[in-house]
């Protein structure tokens, strides 16, 4: 016997959201499956909260930082990734959560859903074209930058414990890697 799940789509997933379906729940549509998000522990909500703070401080106006905040993919995604590095759109993002185009980089904060981050999440976000994902290993104190993305997968793949990093869509911009890992 095989088992087929349900496939949605982004507008059946927001008439859930709207209808009060996914009320109280933390979920995530991946692929057309919606997703239960693990809880954050102490360590994701204080080394995310961080580095946001600190992104805002370096990019300034050239770029709008999104906490835990939909974004909107074609290929039937809408994850919520710890942090979103968009395009200041403004009052745009009241018609719309950003789209990949509108997408600088994105990182996201692993313990638990280390797998998933860096295997499901890194596809869909390749498929799509996002050119630059990171993931932090919290277990390891590690970022790991994907690059280049092609055929629906990352190109390239590096992984820092220190030092620097400079971000594709900001190549003037040096980030230090402890203020995104371990800070």
């Amino acid at each position: 016997m095989s088992v087929i799940a349900a496939k949605w789509t982004i507008a059946q997933y927001h008439q859930m959201i709207s209808a009060g379906i996914l009320e109280h729940r933390r979920v995530e549509l991946l692929k057309g499956e919606i997703v239960e998000m693990s809880p954050e522990g102490e360590a994701h909500a204080y080394f995310s909260s961080e580095a946001g703070a600190y992104l805002i401080r370096l990019l300034g106006d050239r770029a709008t930082i999104r906490s835990a905040k939909p974004i909107t993919l074609p290929n039937n995604s809408e994850p919520e990734p710890d942090i979103a590095i968009v395009q200041p759109l403004g009052r745009t993002y009241l018609e719309h959560h950003p789209y990949p185009e509108n997408i600088f980089w994105l990182i996201e904060y692993s313990d638990s859903t280390l797998i998933k981050d860096l295997e499901t999440k890194t596809k869909i976000y390749a498929e799509v074209g996002i050119p630059e994902y990171w993931v932090v290993n919290l277990k390891n104190r590690q970022l790991v930058v994907f690059r280049d993305p092609q055929d629906g997968d990352y190109a390239s793949k590096f992984t820092l414990t220190g030092g620097t990093v400079n971000p594709i869509a900001f190549p003037g911009v040096i980030i230090s890697v402890s203020a995104i890992v371990s800070n």
